[in-house]
């Protein structure tokens, strides 16, 4: 707390003239004031900064929860910045449904309630959008590649893509219908090959789960995954999956329940520390 200096008291003694002049000096001294205090008054006037304190005091607070439905090689990443975006906003909480993004884009159009979604290639958000179940152009905010997933210390001694045709490997690839499967199937087809996998996985999580369980010795995946799976897994690159490299956008839902939050998490993804955390985790910049 700040104290008042105090005052010092004295004891005059005035003289008649004095007590007059006094006076004359606080009459011209009262109409100085006066005029002081109504340039005072207009020049900084309370009801102004009231008003501005009032603005800035009814600046919306973001709470309650967003809904994320995103692509399940995305997991990793937007885990660590839902976890970002609620420190940042305390109140809010950020939910996650991963999975392959058709499944995710059918369940939007079905009428599943969410606030953002984040697909692994444009061909499952035009899905939505042709819909018109999202809000204005989704963004491309990163960018995946393949690679061939083996197990840990390649034992099989997998090198190329065409290595995948030798009849004794047990190889994994994701559904067509979704990205990761399409973009094998370009690789695939710029090749000149042609595999029979042991099974197709309807997302790229569960296509490298297999390898990680040793039921499959290889799965063509993408790198952010092999990336994440440690060394549970080896990862092999090949030239192919430069003709396959799938772009990801974001976009708001038309009907979000939390649109406010929703498009602050959106701008977290595009901003530079989300960029930061996607690049790290293996990602390509847009």
């Amino acid at each position: 707390m700040t104290r008042s200096a105090p005052r010092t008291r004295r004891t005059l003694q005035w003289t008649g003239a004095g007590v007059a002049a006094l006076l004359a000096l606080g009459a011209c001294s009262s109409s100085g004031d006066s005029s002081s205090d109504d340039s005072s008054s207009g020049s900084a006037s309370p009801s102004t900064g009231a008003s501005v304190s009032a603005s800035a005091d009814t600046a919306p607070k973001l709470s309650g929860t967003v809904t994320v439905f995103a692509a399940a090689s995305l997991k990793e990443s937007f885990t660590t910045l839902g976890a970002e975006f609620e420190r940042a906003h305390p109140g809010t909480e950020v939910t996650f449904n991963f999975g392959g993004s058709d499944s995710l884009a059918a369940g939007i159009t079905g009428g599943a309630p969410a606030d953002v979604f984040a697909a692994a290639s444009a061909k499952t958000m035009a899905l939505v959008t042709d819909a018109h179940d999202a809000v204005g152009t989704p963004a491309t905010f990163v960018r995946n590649q393949l690679e061939i997933a083996t197990l840990p210390g390649n034992p099989d001694r997998v090198a190329t893509l065409r290595d995948l045709d030798d009849s004794g490997l047990k190889v994994v690839l994701c559904d067509r219908t979704v990205p990761c499967g399409a973009a094998a199937q370009k690789a695939l087809d710029a090749a000149g090959l042609t595999l029979t996998p042991v099974s197709y996985e309807q997302d790229v999580k569960s296509a490298l789960t297999k390898v990680e369980l040793k039921e499959a010795d290889a799965a063509v995946v993408y790198k952010t995954d092999v990336k994440a799976a440690g060394d549970k897994v080896e990862g092999v690159e090949f030239p192919e999956s430069a003709d396959a490299v799938n772009d990801y956008p974001i976009a708001l839902l038309k009907d979000a329940p939390n649109a406010g939050a929703a498009k602050a998490f959106i701008e977290l993804v595009r901003s530079a520390e989300g960029l930061r955390v996607l690049t790290g985790a293996g990602f390509l910049k847009p």
